[in-house]
């Protein structure tokens, strides 16, 4: 079980530092189809996302000291 909560930590991880370095990632596939010719991300599309980066490493945290407990103890 401590091996599964690392592995979901490490996923969290990678998604987090993924969205804080490049936010604009995943624009194209989840919100440029809807709209008519060339655009960029808006500020906030890129601040949101670098919000949710932050969080998903603050998840990945819980989980990689959750799956440590739970090897060690």
């Amino acid at each position: 079980m401590g091996f599964l909560l690392i592995l979901i930590a490490i996923a969290f991880f990678t998604f987090g530092i993924l969205s804080k370095r490049n936010p604009t990632w995943g624009w194209r596939a989840n919100e440029a189809w809807k709209i008519k010719g060339d655009s960029e991300p808006s500020d906030a599309y890129i601040n949101d996302m670098k919000f949710w980066g932050s969080a998903s490493i603050l998840f990945g945290s819980f989980f990689l000291v959750c799956g440590l407990l739970v090897i060690f103890l």
